[in-house]
């Protein structure tokens, strides 16, 4: 015999529908996210830089990509190549970047004090060390709290990537969370109506579930409560919206899909393109497995070829659809490899030096900044910290770097923190 479903039953069906609409939609419920008192600009239409982020997360060997060492005992297995600019060479298994070195900028001499994964990519995430008592926003929830949104109904932020560990929104408005999309190829999930439901159905529960709702919102009426409301109404928003199609990487060509590369980054940084092509202001693709304490030379070249025809193909298609002057595209990891190599053929944590790459909006193209020493060891010269570091993208986004803004427990906070940025390799 088949039982009826209770009303409460019915009701939380609905509720767990919503949420999960709005988690895939705008990002982590209000109860995982922090709030803080700044005003959040994020419900306005703006103009202004994009930014797409690629990070490579468990720390990747700058000897054996951006810095090589050739002729020396540090650089093992992997020989180097010339590139398009004189004298600069990379790690042989970058040829496509190699043939785009000049229109990219190369920081070689960035150095941190951190060498744990956890502490080093939220650093590099936030430009602030992480802390028990405060979470600190990611510069992607900066961006689009300064900036604002450039879409009505699409997300100002999207990361591409499993979250773990993501500092999100910090301190900032909830509506500046990162909307989480773990695998590009299956784009935005469970924001599609129940098929048994017809739309004006879905309205009436919908008008319902706020009346149901009703006394809770005023007996706890404040700005979670209004960022919670604002998160479901943008996520309703956007499942009737077209705009939808820009998380659609099927729709591409198969030509293009095999440009970027098969690879889950390859097909994050298509769909990357796509979304800042639609109006995403901000997009982060994470790209692990860089960890590489062991057989370093079996495990590197097809990391490293991923990542070489994923970032190649993307600001290939960024200038030929003229975004590249408004888009500014960012190459990171947490810290640096040993130019030592170990016993297991691998190469350990180095936070002492390492590399990252910009192009695009604000830049300097063919710019190489800084210097590690003659075995990749230390910076020989124009050391960057993260800060600093994060301090040049807000620049280079037109970002108030030096500004201060105020944490909810008082405490002012900088984008970038008290970082200085690289004037050398900006173009204002």
């Amino acid at each position: 015999m088949r039982v009826s479903p209770a009303i409460g039953d019915d009701r939380l069906a609905r509720r767990t529908f919503l949420g999960n609409a709005a988690r895939a939609a705008f990002g982590l419920t209000l109860l995982e996210s922090v709030t803080g008192r700044a005003s959040a600009a994020a419900d306005t239409v703006a103009g202004g830089v994009n930014v797409i982020t690629l990070m490579m997360r468990g720390a990747m060997s700058h000897i054996d990509t951006f810095d090589p060492k050739p002729g020396r005992e540090e650089q093992g297995e992997t020989a180097s190549i010339a590139t398009k600019l004189p004298g600069v060479r990379f790690g042989e298994h970058l040829p496509r970047l190699a043939g785009l070195a000049d229109r990219l900028a190369i920081i070689r001499s960035l150095t941190t004090e951190t060498g744990a994964h956890e502490q080093g990519t939220y650093l590099m995430r936030t430009s602030y060390p992480q802390l028990n008592s405060i979470r600190h926003p990611s510069f992607g929830s900066w961006a689009v709290h300064v900036l604002g949104k450039r879409s009505r109904d699409l997300p100002g932020y999207v990361l591409v990537g499993n979250g773990n560990e993501h500092p999100g929104c910090g301190f900032l408005d909830p509506a500046v969370t990162p909307v989480p999309l773990a695998d590009p190829a299956r784009g935005l999930e469970n924001i599609s109506r129940p098929a048994y439901l017809s739309q004006a159905n879905f309205e009436r529960r919908l008008a319902l579930a706020d009346r149901i709702d009703g006394d809770f919102k005023q007996q706890y009426a404040g700005r979670q409560i209004e960022a919670y409301d604002r998160m479901y109404a943008d996520a309703v928003r956007l499942m009737g919206s077209g705009d939808l199609a820009a998380f659609d990487i099927a729709r591409e060509d198969e030509q293009t899909r095999e440009r970027y590369g098969r690879s889950r980054l390859g097909q994050g940084c298509l769909l990357a393109r796509r979304l800042v092509e639609s109006g995403v202001r901000c997009v982060e693709v994470e790209m692990g497995g860089w960890d590489m304490h062991r057989e370093l030379w079996e495990e590197l070249p097809g990391k490293v070829g991923e990542l070489d025809a994923a970032l190649a193909a993307l600001l290939e298609d960024l200038e030929a659809r003229g975004l590249l002057g408004s888009t500014l595209v960012v190459l990171a990891t947490e810290f640096g490899r040993s130019p030592k190599i170990n016993e297991n053929a691998g190469r350990d944590h180095h936070p002492a030096v390492f590399s990252a790459v910009l192009a695009g909006a604000g830049v300097k193209p063919g710019v190489v900044h800084g210097a590690s020493d003659a075995g990749g060891r230390v910076p020989d010269r124009d050391a960057v910290s993260v800060a600093d570091f994060n301090a040049t993208i807000a620049a280079a986004c037109g970002l108030p770097w030096d500004k201060e803004f105020v944490a909810p427990n008082g405490r002012p906070f900088k984008i970038g923190n008290d970082g200085k940025p690289i004037t050398a390799v900006l173009t204002g």
